[in-house]
C-alpha cells in the first residue's frame, strides 16, 4: 500500500537474496554433513539447511514459500540448543526464510491483514498477531517489511537492533469512535512490529507478527532471544505520507488544512511511566522538522525505554500568546484523556522542547504571567472592565496564565525570546502585510477594547493600528504585549538549556534570523552557540546534547 510498500527500494530485495544465498553457499561449501538428495530429518538444522538452500533453484514462487515456511520451522527448533554457534545458524537461516516468506505472503495479500490462515500449495501457515500495541488492536493492519521503507536524508541514520525475526512496520487508519483517537496522527498510525515463524502447539506453522515495544524478546526453548527491531521504519513510514508540511506554509497567509490537524499526537502508545518530551514546532514549519531529533531518541534503546514522543501542531499565523493558550489546551485535553486522575509518572514529569517561535511558546509555558502582561493591555483590572463577561474570560486566558504544572525541564532552540529585528526588515514588512489571523479569541479581544478604549495602553494601540496582530508583529521586540511577555522567565524548579545559532559577518550575531542575545537568555542551565543559521533542528552537535542531557538523570 502506499507509503509502505511503495517505498520499496528498486533493486533492495534482489541485493538482500544474493548476499543471503552467497552466505548460505558459502556454508554449505564448508559442511561435508550435506549431501546431496532427499534432507536428513534426525537433524532439524540440516534440514533447514536443505530447505534454504534449495530454494534457490526453485522455478516456482509457491513451491519456494512452501519450503520457506518448512525451513523457518525447522530452523525455529534447531534454535533450541545450547550450542552458540549452532544457534547463531539456526537464527540466520529461519531469519533469511522468514523475510523471503514475506515477501512472498505480502505480494499475495497485499491488503491490511488480520490474523487468520494462508495455504501455500499443501503447507498451511497460520498467521498469529501477538502483544500488538494497543493502537493496532482494534482492526486489520497493513503490513511492510521494514527494509522495504525508505528513510529520508532528513531523518539522519537508521536505527536498528539484530536479533530474531524480520522487522516488519505496521500500520492503521486512525479511529474515530474513542476518546484516544483524538491523539492519533491524522495520517494514521504506524508502529514497529517483528515477525518470526515457529510451530503452533497442533505443529501447524505460525506466522507471529508482534509489537516489539511490548515484546522485544521470545523465548525459544529456555532462552530469553532478543528480537530483530527498526524503530526508524515505522516513523519514516509515517513521514511518508504526511504532507503537513505544504499545509504548514499556507497556514500563514490563512489556509485553513493546518487548524484543522491541529492538536497534540502521540507516535507510539502512551505509557505511564515514561516521560513525555512535548515538541513544538516554530513560525511556518510542522512536526516534520523534528524528524532527525525523533529518530535519534527513538533509535536509542536508553533513551527509548525512558521517553515517549508527543508532537503539537498548532496555527502559527495566530499571535504568540494566543499560541500558548492553544498548545496548553492540547496538553490539557491530552491528559485529561490519558490520565484523568493526574497520578501517573508521565503527567508530573514533561519536557519541552520548542524551535523559533515554539521556543518562546514553550518559555510561556513554563513561566507565571502574573499581572504583568495584563497591565500592558488595559491600566485597569478585569473586574472593572465593560463587556461581555465571556469576552473578558476569553482575554484573561489569553494574558494571565501560570507555569503549566508537571514540565521539570525545556529546551529553547534559536528562539527570538527578546523578539527578532528581522520582523522590521523589507521582508518582515511583507510578512506583515501577507500574514493574518482571525479567531473567536482575537474577536473576543477587539470587542473587549472597543468598549474599554479609555482604558487600553495608547502605545499598544497604535501598534496595532499600524503593523496589526498576527504571529509576525508579535515578534517585534518593541510591541507592548510582547515586551512584557519577554520579561517572563521559567518558574524555579524548571531546568531549561538554550541553543542559538552564529553565522560569521551577521549584524546583529546570530543565526540570520535571531540575534544571540534573543536567543540566549539569563538562567539557562546551559548554553550551547553552534555554527550555523536557524535550523538548529538539523544540526547534529546540537541534537547530541538534548540526547546527552536527556540521558542524565
Amino acid at each position: 500500500m502506499r507509503g509502505l510498500r511503495d517505498t520499496v527500494k528498486a533493486h533492495a530485495h534482489r541485493r538482500w537474496r544474493l548476499g543471503w544465498l552467497a552466505c548460505m553457499a558459502l556454508l554449505a561449501a564448508c559442511t561435508s554433513a550435506l549431501k546431496p538428495g532427499a534432507p536428513p530429518k534426525e537433524d532439524p538444522l540440516m534440514v533447514a539447511r536443505h530447505l534454504w538452500l534449495g530454494t534457490a533453484g526453485a522455478q516456482r514462487k509457491d513451491v519456494a514459500a512452501r519450503d520457506w515456511i518448512r525451513c523457518a520451522v525447522a530452523a525455529y527448533r534447531a534454535s533450541d540448543t545450547d550450542d552458540a554457534a549452532r544457534q547463531a545458524e539456526a537464527q540466520s537461516i529461519a531469519d533469511g526464510c522468514t523475510h523471503e516468506l514475506l515477501g512472498y505472503l505480502l505480494d499475495q495479500e497485499p491488503g491490511a491483514w488480520r490474523p487468520h490462515t494462508i495455504r501455500v500449495l499443501d503447507v498451511p501457515v497460520r498467521v498469529v498477531f501477538r502483544d500488538l500495541p494497543q493502537s493496532l488492536d482494534d482492526g486489520p493492519v497493513a503490513l511492510a517489511r521494514a527494509d522495504e521503507v525508505t528513510v529520508p536524508t532528513v531523518m539522519g541514520q537508521r536505527y536498528t537492533s539484530p536479533g530474531y525475526g524480520v522487522p516488519l512496520v505496521g500500520w492503521q487508519a486512525p479511529c474515530h469512535d474513542r476518546p484516544i483517537c483524538r491523539l492519533d496522527p491524522p495520517d494514521g498510525i504506524t508502529r514497529a512490529l517483528t515477525a518470526w515463524v515457529e510451530p503452533g502447539d497442533d505443529g501447524m506453522a505460525q506466522l507471529v507478527v508482534t509489537g516489539t515495544r511490548k515484546h522485544p524478546a521470545i523465548t525459544v526453548g529456555q532462552r530469553s532471544v532478543p528480537l530483530a527491531t527498526d524503530f526508524s521504519a515505522a516513523y519514516a513510514a509515517l513521514f511518508d505520507r504526511s504532507h503537513i508540511n505544504r499545509a504548514a506554509v499556507w497556514s500563514l497567509i490563512g489556509g485553513r488544512e493546518l487548524a484543522q490537524r491541529q492538536g497534540l499526537y502521540l507516535l507510539e502508545d502512551y505509557d505511564p511511566a515514561k516521560t513525555p518530551v512535548i515538541m513544538v514546532h516554530g513560525l511556518g514549519r510542522s512536526p516534520m522538522i523534528w524528524a532527525k531529533l525523533t529518530n535519534l531518541i527513538d533509535g536509542s534503546p536508553e533513551l527509548r525505554s525512558r521517553y515517549q514522543i508527543w508532537h503539537i501542531v498548532y496555527p502559527t499565523n495566530t499571535p504568540v500568546l494566543l499560541d500558548r493558550l492553544y498548545v496548553q489546551r492540547m496538553m490539557d485535553q491530552a491528559w485529561h484523556i490519558l490520565d484523568p486522575d493526574g497520578t501517573a509518572p508521565a503527567h508530573r514529569d514533561m519536557v519541552l522542547i520548542g524551535h523559533s517561535m515554539g521556543g518562546v511558546i514553550s518559555r510561556l509555558l513554563v513561566s507565571n504571567s502574573n499581572d504583568v502582561v495584563w497591565n500592558a493591555v488595559f491600566d485597569i483590572p478585569p473586574e472593572q472592565l465593560h463587556g461581555a463577561r465571556e469576552d473578558i474570560a476569553t482575554l484573561e486566558s489569553v494574558v494571565r496564565f501560570q507555569a503549566y504544572p508537571g514540565v521539570t525541564r525545556a529546551f529553547f532552540l534559536a528562539a527570538p525570546h527578546l523578539g527578532s529585528p528581522y520582523v522590521d526588515s523589507f521582508v518582515g514588512w511583507i510578512a506583515q502585510r501577507v500574514i493574518h489571523a482571525h479567531t473567536p479569541e482575537l474577536d473576543a479581544l477587539l470587542r473587549v477594547v472597543a468598549e474599554n478604549r479609555a482604558h487600553e495602553n495608547p502605545a499598544l494601540a497604535q501598534d496595532y493600528e499600524r503593523y496589526g496582530l498576527s504571529s509576525i508583529s508579535t515578534l517585534r521586540a518593541t510591541q507592548p504585549v510582547s515586551r512584557a511577555a519577554q520579561s517572563l522567565m521559567p518558574v524555579p524548579g524548571v531546568r531549561y538549556y538554550t541553543f542559538a545559532g552564529h553565522l560569521p559577518g551577521t549584524h546583529p550575531p546570530g543565526d540570520g534570523f535571531v540575534p544571540l542575545a534573543s536567543a540566549t537568555i539569563p538562567g539557562a542551565v546551559s548554553t550551547t552557540v553552534v555554527k550555523d543559521g536557524h535550523q538548529l533542528y538539523l544540526n547534529d552537535e546540537v541534537l547530541q546534547k538534548i540526547a546527552d542531557i536527556l540521558r542524565q538523570p
